[in-house]
């Protein structure tokens, strides 16, 4: 049996891991079982476009936040936060402090992200 080895890691949001499945499904013929339901649940469960994803985060890290790190922002594309107090819940996970002036500026930036919220 092959024996894998992890290469690099790196946070993915759910619309990133969306564009390599889709990746791994342009280059198998007939993907295997973990793909198929990883494909399902991705449809299902992922808010944003791939592009509009990658779009937000690059808006996220223009901000500038201090200590926000990639794996920080591929939570917030995942969950959408409306509020600050979502975003406080999403972040409580982790060991990192953000001013709420900061966090102001995270949720405004996501807003218009937000599917079924109309932009301003």
């Amino acid at each position: 049996m092959n024996d894998p080895k992890v290469v690099s890691e790196m946070p993915l949001s759910l619309s990133e891991l969306r564009q390599h499945i889709e990746l791994i499904k342009k280059r198998d013929k007939e993907p295997n079982m973990r793909v198929v339901k990883t494909d399902e649940y991705l449809q299902t469960f992922a808010p944003l476009e791939p592009a509009k994803a990658a779009e937000l985060k690059e808006k996220i890290r223009k901000l500038e936040i201090p200590r926000l790190k990639e794996e920080h922002m591929s939570k917030i594309i995942d969950i959408l936060p409306k509020s600050v107090e979502e975003l406080k819940a999403i972040v409580q996970g982790y060991i990192v402090t953000i001013s709420k002036e900061n966090m102001k500026k995270i949720v405004d930036a996501v807003q218009e992200y937000v599917p079924g919220k109309k932009k301003k």
